[in-house]
């Protein structure tokens, strides 16, 4: 059934979603010394010290000047931190504050937001904008943590204890979809949605076979140790020139140890672990697996209804669906590996209470899963507040869906796309693959 759509946030709840965001920034920051906080200067990440100042500025930005026209608190805040307007490859050389003055500023800020609302309740537009900020400041807690990966610093430590895992080992086979028209995106009256989400539109899906989990290490070290790496073969032609230009000769994080496989988790190795889902691959290296295993990646049309489509009397695809794969109740450590208490992925056949109707698992959570599709915008496409969120990118990136154990649960549903460019290895991404 449709999701039903919960009352509007109060102030408190406005307040408290910032503080929440604001918490788990600082647990990723903290305990890093003024080295970590710049880092190497690397495409894939920013310096920690210049983006969180960002985030503070992307708060000002949208509430304090947006709706009332104030001046900022602090003068340089815009040369600083606006990303729209200060190139990535400058954020090392910039005259950043230091972090205690930068999380003074962040505080300023966030004690502005929670002020402005005392003794009211906010208008929609105020509702849309206070989630906004928040979810892009968990966005960037997501990047933070890759962050922490990619320079090899030690992992975080996030309040409270992790869920004990529900179930384990592999969870092989294919689940069998049947075509129809299906509703593809988010439907107006619901939830907080971003702008290439807008709006839900039919497409015609024909059956398709999909698999139930996504694939495993082991079943991608089987690819690596069949030569798939060096073999032409199973690549495509911008596959191929990624994969001579960067030298991979396997997952990212992978070393080869006595004979096995080890990866490094942060700033240790650990034992690969064979049944939980192959992570940190780019699109690239999906697509040759797939080639290599007679599969394909599946369109984010064929993921949405295999995640949370739902069949119909006549047997087809309804044109209903549900909010999460398992139906309208929000995540929890039960049925999705999110918000990063575990601190990284569980067995692909963990959380049998959040499959989907057509019995696919894992659907959120654990690892994001790439796509076949290009990111592109739904019919009608208009850009939001944050102009230069989704329509820049489009034409250049391809779609991921169903959110990693970093994602917050709040952002996890059937209909959020995540978009990267295809040589991308530093997200929590892997992939599950349809039949032919």
């Amino acid at each position: 059934m449709n999701a039903v759509s919960p009352p509007l946030p109060a102030s408190a709840e406005l307040i408290a979603l910032l503080r929440d965001a604001r918490a788990r920034t600082l647990e990723l920051v903290d305990g890093l010394d003024g080295d970590q906080l710049m880092g190497p200067q690397l495409d894939i990440v920013n310096p920690l010290l210049w983006e969180i100042g960002h985030l503070a500025w992307f708060h000002e930005h949208f509430v304090l000047r947006g709706l009332d026209g104030r001046a900022s608190l602090r003068p340089d805040a815009g040369a600083l931190y606006d990303s729209a307007r200060v190139p990535h490859a400058t954020r090392w050389s910039l005259p950043l504050p230091r972090l205690c003055d930068t999380l003074a500023y962040m505080a300023r800020v966030q004690d502005a937001l929670a002020a402005r609302l005392a003794g009211r309740e906010p208008d929609a537009q105020e509702r849309y904008l206070y989630r906004l900020v928040a979810f892009h400041e968990d966005m960037h807690a997501e990047a933070f943590t890759y962050t922490r990966q990619t320079l090899g610093y030690p992992a975080p430590a996030f309040a409270g204890e992790p869920a004990p895992e529900t179930g384990g080992g592999p969870w092989p086979g294919d689940a069998a979809i049947p075509g129809g028209t299906f509703r593809l995106g988010s439907e107006p009256g619901g939830a907080f949605v971003f702008d290439n989400e807008k709006w839900a539109h039919p497409v015609e899906i024909a059956p398709f076979r999909i698999a139930r989990a996504p694939v495993t290490n082991a079943a991608f070290a089987a690819f690596v140790e069949d030569g798939g790496y060096r073999s032409d073969a199973f690549w495509d032609a911008e596959g191929l020139a990624w994969l001579r230009a960067s030298g991979a000769t396997g997952p990212a994080y992978w070393q080869r140890r006595d004979g096995g496989w080890v990866t490094r988790v942060f700033d240790r190795l650990e034992p690969l672990a064979p049944d939980r889902p192959v992570a940190h691959v780019n699109w690239h290296e999906a697509n040759a697996w797939c080639r290599w295993a007679g599969r394909r990646l599946p369109t984010e049309a064929e993921w949405e209804a295999a995640a949370i489509g739902e069949p119909g009397a006549d047997g087809a695809l309804s044109r209903v669906k549900r909010t999460y794969p398992w139906g309208e109740a929000f995540p929890d450590p039960a049925l999705a590996n999110l918000d990063g208490g575990r601190l990284g992925c569980v067995d692909v056949a963990a959380h049998p209470a959040g499959d989907s109707a057509w019995g696919c698992r894992q659907m959120l959570g654990n690892v994001w899963e790439w796509t076949a599709s290009p990111f592109l915008p739904y019919p009608g496409f208009a850009p939001d507040a944050y102009k230069e969120y989704s329509e820049p990118a489009f034409g250049t990136r391809k779609v991921l869906r169903g959110g990693g154990w970093a994602t917050r649960a709040r952002l996890a549903n059937g209909t959020y796309r995540n978009f990267f460019e295809p040589d991308r290895r530093d997200v929590i991404a892997g992939f599950r693959t349809a039949a032919l």
